[in-house]
């Protein structure tokens, strides 16, 4: 599991960026691939997928 950040969360639209803590890196997040609901400035612990677009985290869990 990889652990970081929620840089950026839209409720109404239901996506945002989750920064990482190891590479500092952002990896896009979905609502479908939420476990918790989250916000901005949240610590989560997440996986990391190959989506259409790019990397998606998926089971995302606050910490």
């Amino acid at each position: 599991m990889k652990t970081g950040t929620v840089k950026f969360f839209n409720t109404e639209k239901g996506f945002g960026f989750i920064k990482d803590d190891e590479t500092n890196n952002e990896v896009f997040v979905h609502k479908t691939g939420l476990i918790d609901n989250i916000r901005e400035d949240d610590h989560v612990t997440y996986e990391v997928e190959q989506g259409q677009k790019g990397l998606n985290a998926v089971n995302v869990k606050r910490n």
